[in-house]
Order: C-alpha cells, then sequence, then structure tokens
C-alpha cells in the first residue's frame, strides 16, 4: 500500500523558497549526508512524513563565464552610472550621501552577453539554485558533434560570446529545457520554463520507519500498467533524498532489503509541489541460526537457501546467524554444515522480527 501526501507550495510562498534553497545544496553520496539542507525544516508537513532531506543535485559553481553574483569573475565593472553629488551647505545638516545604481558588467568589444534565467512555470517566481546550465555551438564541427562552449550552475548567469547562433541547455535535477538563440549587438535575455516538482520517498512497515540504509527506490517513468519495465529515470533513491522530476506520472519499485520484499507504486507529480511517497511494506527481518539445541550457539560457517513453498530461491546467505528481509508468506529453509543438509519451515508475519532456529539433526 502506498500513501502519497502532495504539499502544495503556492507560487511566491516560503515553501518554494525553501524547496528551490534545498534544491541547490549537495552532501556528496547519499548515505553520508547528515545535515539536511536548509529550509525544509520550516515547512509544515502533515503527520507521518519524513524528516529533513538532501537532494540530488549539484552545488552552485563559481566558476562561471561572468556571474554579477560571482566576486572572482574576471571581467571588469563598469563605474556606477551616477556619482556624488555635493549639495550647496546648509547648516547644521551634513551633505546627504552619495547615491549610486548597481554596477553593470562591461562586456568586450565585439562580444554580446546572453542573460539566462529559469522559473517553475510562466507565472512563478525565478529558480534560484540548482541549475546546470550548458551552452553549444548550433552546428556541429567537422567530426558532427555539437561542441561545448561554456557551462555554469549559477542561477542567472550571463554569458558573454561573439555574435552567432547558440544552443542553451539548462537542466534542475531530472527537468530539463532548451532553446536555440542568436546573438547579434544588444544583449539578449532569455527565460526557461522548467515544469517540474519534487518527490521524496519513504519505507513503512505497519507504524515503524524503515530505516534509510535498508530501503531503496527505483523511479521509472509512466504508470506500471502501461507495460513493461523499462530503463529507470533513477535508481537507488534512498529516503533522504528529495528528487526532482518533470511534472507527470511516474511508477516507484520500493526494494526493502534485497531479497523479495519489493512494492510497486504510481504517482504522480505536480510542478511546484513536493510529493511524499510513503510506500507500506509487508515483510519482516528474519535471523536464521543452525543449533544443536533451542536456544544453542549458532554454529559457523554455515550456507543458507531460503525456498519459496514452490521450491524457488528466495535468498542464499553463509554465517552463522544472516539476517534476511522477506516478504508476508509461508517458506522453507536450508541449512549445509561440514557436508550434512538440515532443513526447516517458517512463517513471516509483517513486521514481526525474530530468528528461525534449525535443528542440526
Amino acid at each position: 500500500m502506498t500513501g502519497i501526501r502532495t504539499v502544495p507550495a503556492p507560487w511566491g510562498r516560503p515553501f518554494m523558497a525553501a524547496l528551490v534553497v534545498a534544491c541547490a545544496q549537495m552532501i556528496a553520496p547519499h548515505a553520508d549526508a547528515q545535515t539536511p539542507p536548509p529550509g525544509f525544516d520550516s515547512i509544515p508537513r502533515p503527520p507521518g512524513s519524513i524528516g529533513p532531506s538532501q537532494n540530488l543535485m549539484p552545488p552552485g559553481s563559481s566558476s562561471g563565464v561572468l556571474a554579477p553574483q560571482t566576486p572572482a569573475s574576471p571581467l571588469q565593472l563598469a563605474p556606477p552610472s551616477a556619482q556624488p553629488v555635493a549639495l550647496p551647505p546648509a547648516p547644521p545638516a551634513p551633505p546627504p550621501a552619495a547615491t549610486v545604481t548597481p554596477s553593470v558588467p562591461m562586456v568586450p568589444a565585439g562580444q554580446v552577453a546572453l542573460m539566462v534565467n529559469a522559473r517553475f512555470g510562466k507565472e512563478p517566481p525565478a529558480i534560484t539554485g540548482g541549475l546546470h546550465w550548458r551552452v553549444y555551438a548550433d552546428r556541429p564541427d567537422a567530426s558532427g558533434i555539437f561542441r561545448l562552449l561554456r557551462e555554469e550552475r549559477a542561477a542567472a548567469p550571463i554569458f558573454v560570446l561573439p555574435p552567432g547562433g547558440y544552443v542553451v541547455h539548462v537542466g534542475f535535477g531530472l527537468a530539463t529545457a532548451a532553446k536555440k538563440v542568436q546573438l547579434r549587438s544588444e544583449t539578449v535575455r532569455e527565460t526557461f520554463e522548467l515544469v517540474a516538482g519534487g518527490a521524496r520517498f519513504e519505507g513503512r512497515v505497519g507504524d515503524s520507519r524503515i530505516p534509510a540504509g535498508q530501503i531503496t527506490f527505483d523511479i521509472f517513468r509512466g504508470s506500471q500498467f502501461e507495460g513493461e519495465d523499462k530503463r529507470p529515470l533513477a535508481s537507488g533513491v534512498a529516503s533522504t533524498d528529495v528528487l526532482l522530476l518533470p511534472e507527470g506520472t511516474y511508477h516507484v519499485v520500493s526494494n526493502y532489503g534485497d531479497s523479495n520484499a519489493t512494492v510497486r507504486s504510481d504517482i504522480r507529480v505536480q510542478a511546484g509541489k513536493l510529493t511524499d511517497v510513503v510506500v507500506n511494506h509487508r515483510a519482516a527481518v528474519i535471523t536464521l541460526k543452525l543449533v544443536n539445541e533451542r536456544g544453542g550457539e549458532a554454529l559457523a560457517n554455515t550456507q543458507w537457501s531460503v525456498l519459496t513453498p514452490g521450491g524457488d530461491v528466495v535468498k542464499e546467505a553463509t554465517g552463522a546467524f544472516p539476517k534476511v528481509i522477506l516478504a508476508e508468506g509461508e517458506y522453507s529453509v536450508v541449512a549445509r554444515n561440514e557436508g550434512k543438509v538440515y532443513n526447516g519451515k517458517f512463517k513471516v508475519e509483517p513486521g514481526f522480527d525474530r530468528e528461525i532456529e534449525v535443528l542440526s539433526r
């Protein structure tokens, strides 16, 4: 069973700002992340939703061609367009402070500025983080490849390029957009619309949350009822991740452990909204032990096979007391130790984690 909660994010509200901030952060491999991204702690969540999340997006970059917000930009800035004005003295009041307008980047002769930004749709505010920009030549080179000319991760970079045609591509998680632009003599401004939303996943057994290290999610485009599985858009997604996706229908495969505790469910991602997906598993953690007597010490170097009633192998393991996560149902088990074979049967009940002892006689 799957519970899906969609947290609305009206445009201009603090929630969208929090989502954008979260998407701009990067906490390297999923399992190593400890610090939640800023902003999510202030988001109202329905009861049972998961806690602070990290995202899959790369961090903002300071290596852009020309980004006014980046102090290390190698280009010179034009002087202020307005100079301090000294008014006639009027004691005892001092002269008013100087007034200047914001600095404007200087574009070298023979070059043209291309200013780009992105937003979630036609009306919403701009996306302020988590964007990956690429500028390509609009014609292939002699080898037939469209050459990458510029790359930037700032929210609203300014590319300074010679006049001509270009293709600009922007990525936001798994949502992308591209435009062909023509630069002539005047500054060109382009706004890209990325109709995307976020999805966050959680697994449960009854009322208990499954630890992040025991469950992963694979995401496929379209409904599970539309045909055979295709290549996943994302695999091994942890419950600590926020995944950015184009608006649409997806199906999720939730893998609890690495045997047969798998649940499939369809979800709908909406633009500008964070969808909480809660997948309910009917499974349990089973510890296998080969003993000489009930309650005795487990025998080392034991090889295990867990089978369905029909004889299909579900899981194989080696050790004195391996742990296996199994879906609800009845199973038989085969233990091999020092050339001898021992058999047993057991039943898995949802949420009832326990030890199964097989007697070596």
